[in-house]
């Protein structure tokens, strides 16, 4: 059993909110740690989509009244979006008795319908936490190769070798696919969002373009955007976008398109062990995104995360900027020795960033000229932990 980082967070958010809400994909774990919290409290777990259990809230303000002083989790919220009105209503109730915390953990695997549906009706009743992949913070440091080449879904990182873990994934795309899309409402063949998804792989961490995309898959671009969009909402692809202010410089508008996790990458690449990825040329995008997803995932709450690119050459891989702070640039390379290009510095002037690092898989830290530190995930990861947890800068006194 891995100790999940966000446990502690969602302790806190139920003791805070009547309702909480904890959004990721698939198999990711949400279920896992929901039944571990709930473990120690008297509380009641529905699978809504099993039949039996939607059978018991065929009434649901009866059933769950009945339930008041217990913690009740609904899986796979999104697939009963009318239970949003009903909820609403038993938790005013239960505020005008006292209760008011902890009443619904609620999961859910389509952040897009969640949100949309709950916003309307549970406006200040819920919270929101996110639950993602296994990440560096969770394991020792002798497992993050492996997290690397497997990916943070915890049944193909526990698997007992490379192989069984491919397969997982393969089989895990393949249930996407057919099953929980189509059951989403969408009318999207199989076929041509695997091709899709396998595109995107095949471009980690480069920029959108989306003409090339509906080329290689004889559609138009609106279709290619509501692929996207979709891939997006099943937290199954990351859209970063470029940063912006007026630097008098020509900016890239197009965002950076990463398969969020790098496992998934490297199965819809077909790629299987650290053999088979160090030899191809996807290892510098795919360490890219394993890198960006886990600084974006470990830090705090209202972080925006963006990149940098110019005309001229000028670039910034990550562009991190923490709640009430200034940015920090962030270069990832995957090399024991990396070198800064003059890209970098010249990006660099234009953002003025608080902080320069350089992230490496190496192990020890040290500091290259003009301020630049080089670090690994886990330091980096730790050191935005630190400064994300300091009181912001007042920017009114010096």
């Amino acid at each position: 059993m891995i100790s999940r980082r966000l446990k502690p967070h969602l302790n806190s958010l139920l003791g805070d909110y009547p309702a909480v809400a904890l959004l990721g994909p698939r198999q990711v774990g949400k279920t896992t740690l929901a039944l571990e919290v709930a473990g120690k409290i008297d509380s009641i777990y529905l699978d809504l989509e099993s039949p039996a259990d939607r059978a018991k809230l065929d009434e649901p303000e009866l059933y769950l009244a009945d339930h008041e002083n217990k913690l009740v989790i609904l899986d796979e919220i999104q697939r009963v979006p009318e239970l949003f009105q009903c909820l609403r209503g038993l938790i005013d109730r239960g505020r005008r008795k006292g209760i008011k915390s902890g009443r619904f953990l609620l999961l859910g695997s389509a952040s897009i319908e969640l949100l949309k549906q709950s916003g309307e009706t549970l406006t200040g009743r819920i919270a929101y936490l996110e639950l993602s992949p296994i990440d560096v913070t969770e394991v020792g440091p002798n497992v993050h190769d492996q997290l690397w080449i497997r990916g943070g879904f915890p049944e193909s990182l526990l698997q007992k070798d490379d192989g069984k873990s491919l397969v997982w994934r393969q089989n895990f795309i393949r249930t996407y696919l057919e099953r929980d899309v189509p059951q989403l409402g969408s009318r999207i063949p199989a076929e041509t969002l695997r091709r899709f998804w396998v595109m995107l792989a095949h471009t980690q961490g480069g920029l959108l373009n989306a003409a090339s995309l509906a080329r290689g898959l004889g559609l138009d671009g609106k279709t290619i955007a509501k692929y996207l969009d979709l891939m997006v909402d099943l937290m199954l692809v990351r859209r970063l976008m470029p940063w912006h202010r007026n630097t008098g410089k020509r900016l890239t508008k197009s965002p950076k398109i990463f398969v969020r996790d790098s496992g998934i990458a490297h199965a819809l690449l077909g790629l299987g062990s650290k053999e088979d990825v160090l030899g191809h040329p996807a290892v510098g995008p795919t360490w890219e995104g394993f890198v960006v997803e886990n600084i974006i995932n470990c830090a705090p709450a209202d972080t925006q995360a963006s990149y940098y690119r110019a005309s001229g050459g000028a670039e910034i891989d990550l562009i991190l900027t923490l709640p009430g702070r200034q940015p920090w640039a962030i270069e990832i390379k995957r090399s024991l020795a990396p070198k800064l290009s003059r890209g970098f510095h010249s990006a660099c002037a234009d953002v003025k960033p608080e902080a320069k690092y350089v992230v490496y898989p190496g192990s020890e830290g040290f500091t290259m000229a003009n301020d630049v530190r080089v670090t690994n995930i886990v330091e980096l990861v730790a050191e935005i932990g630190i400064v994300g947890a300091r009181p912001a800068r007042d920017p009114l006194r010096p």
